[in-house]
């Protein structure tokens, strides 16, 4: 099944491997990257963010729901940092009916959000890549973009042992 927890790193990075080539086509952003960011914010999919039945949200990029969304959303506990502590704070995610409509809502984020323009400006590089999203304020960790380069190198090195 979809939702399936991954065996291991490889099958997350397996799992998404189409879904994410498809963001890539329309965002400009290495679909590795974008594997990688799932893979941090779900701890290579064991840590997903679920409903109160235990369901998944499908939500592979920890997107919040705002005011502007009007889809349906899962609320959990998650850890934000606040003046650089980190805090438990209850929050309102994005829910979807699949891995590819999180892809998809990541990419259009991506495309049409102006502070990602940088992001997907000088997306080229890993560490660049990283630093960016970290800079657009995509997370409140102080260590995300260090964090996203590590699991963005073992995407990678996963990749190249498969070929």
């Amino acid at each position: 099944a979809e939702s399936a927890k991954p065996a291991s790193a490889a099958d997350f990075v397996r799992q998404h491997a189409v879904t994410a080539q498809r963001a890539a086509a329309e965002t400009g952003i290495p679909a590795e990257f974008m594997i990688s960011q799932a893979a941090l914010e779900t701890g290579w999919g064991r840590r997903e963010i679920l409903h109160a039945d235990g369901s998944s949200s499908h939500n592979l990029f920890g997107i919040k729901a705002t005011a502007s969304w009007k889809g349906p959303v899962a609320e959990v506990t998650t850890t934000e940092f606040i003046d650089g502590q980190p805090q438990k704070v209850t929050a309102r995610f994005r829910a979807y009916s699949s891995y590819a409509e999180s892809f998809a809502d990541y990419a259009r984020l991506m495309k049409t959000s102006p502070r990602y323009a940088p992001v997907i400006a000088q997306g080229g590089t890993v560490s660049g890549f990283a630093q960016n999203l970290q800079r657009a304020g995509y997370a409140t960790d102080p260590a995300y973009a260090d964090k996203l380069t590590r699991v963005i190198n073992t995407t990678l090195r996963l990749q190249r042992s498969q070929a």
